[in-house]
């Protein structure tokens, strides 16, 4: 098994409902430890730049206006193939199309408000990873 870190956003709607914990606690409970972790709110501009792929999509404003809506819980997970196991456990974008026991099934409210984030390849984590967070704040584990 390979040991990864990926990047994961728990989004305002989970903190807002007070999803933290429980939703750190689905993280734990598949083996993925923390690294890092950051709670803040994110400016337009820090939003904007994060999710610049889609600024040509029509939902680009919606996501923006939504992630910067109120606070975010920013992290670094690590563990064992740490990102296709970070996509697993959140389940599919639409939670009306997520597994059960996912994240996304458990707390999302719709595709726009769908409870987290996480980076889609090893390449996106790093990027992503390296957006919110310095080097010395992220600790190596393995």
């Amino acid at each position: 098994m390979s040991k990864e870190k990926t990047l994961s956003i728990i989004k305002p709607n989970s903190t807002l409902d007070n999803n933290i914990g429980n939703i750190i606690s689905v993280f734990e409970k598949n083996d993925l430890r923390i690294a890092a972790a950051k709670l803040t709110k994110l400016s337009k501009e820090k939003a904007e730049g994060f999710y610049i792929e889609h600024k040509e999509r029509p939902f680009f404003g919606e996501l923006v206006n939504f992630m910067t809506s109120g606070p975010v819980l920013i992290m670094v997970l690590e563990g064992d193939n740490a990102v296709v196991k970070n996509r697993d456990i959140m389940g599919a974008t639409n939670p009306a199309n997520a597994a059960e026991g996912t994240i996304r099934k458990l707390f999302a409210k719709s595709v726009g408000e769908n409870s987290v984030h996480g980076s889609d390849s090893l390449a996106a984590a790093d990027r992503e990873i390296a957006y919110f967070f310095d080097k010395n704040e992220v600790l190596n584990r393995f």
